[in-house]
Order: structure tokens, then sequence, then C-alpha cells
């Protein structure tokens, strides 16, 4: 069995917004030369995503209405976490509903994905240096 690691760093300069990673994905993937694996996906950060969906403006627009919806960013003094003197709660648990991790299946050398699938880094307390880590492994 072989493995392959590497970091991606994000930086994204608006407090939070979507990139998609499928081609930084691919890329991997092609470098790490594995054809029958599974690839995992995840962001090291506590106030940052990975998630799979479609690629669709409408819906990463959705995505940023329902978000704030559940958890607001302001008022920063509804949440306990903002006494410590941040004011990032609401990415804390904006992060928990959109997952820390995706795992996606190598066959044939190709992210084995359903139709429209894609890999997306969700950030929501940005405006600094974060890091996704890809693992992959395999034959």
């Amino acid at each position: 069995m072989k493995t392959y690691r590497k970091e991606l760093w994000f930086n994204l300069p608006t407090r939070r917004g979507f990139v998609n990673i499928t081609p930084d994905i691919k890329a991997c993937l092609k470098e790490s030369g594995i054809q029958e694996g599974l690839v995992l996906i995840n962001a090291m950060h506590i106030t940052a995503s990975v998630f799979i969906n479609d690629h669709e403006a409408g819906l990463h627009q959705d995505y940023e209405k329902w978000l704030e919806t559940l958890a607001p960013h302001e008022p920063v003094s509804q949440y306990q976490h903002n006494q410590t003197g941040e004011d990032n709660a609401d990415a804390h648990l904006k992060r928990q509903v959109m997952g820390r991790e995706v795992v996606v299946a190598i066959t044939s050398g190709k992210l084995d994905f359903g139709p429209w699938e894609q890999i997306f880094y969700g950030e929501f307390d940005g405006r600094r240096k974060k890091r996704v880590l890809v693992k992959i492994i395999g034959e």
C-alpha cells in the first residue's frame, strides 16, 4: 500500500467563502500515482470546513443565508464563547454543521464521484492562513 500526504493552504480575504478545491485534489491524486484507494480531505482548523456538493452559485448563496439563519454572526454578545475576547462563535457552529472532512473513493486513478459532486473548502472566519490536509492511501 502507498500513502501520500499534502497540505493545501488558504487565506480568504473575506470572513466567509467557499472554494472549489476539486482541481487541487485531482492534482494531488495524479501526483500520488495511486489508482485504487481512498482520499481523505479535512480542514485542519476549527472554523473551516470541507464538504461535497454541487458547484452552483445559487446553492452557495443559499448556504450563506441558511447558515446565517442557524448561527448569526451578530450580535456577537449572544455567544458564551465570544466572552473570551473572540468574535467567531458562529464560525465554530457553522463548521459543525458543514463538517470537518470528506472521504472519496479512488477508482482507476480518478475520484469516484456521483453526478455534479465537487469538493469545497468552506471558510467561516477568514482573513488568516488555514490549511487542509489531503491524505491518500491505496495501490
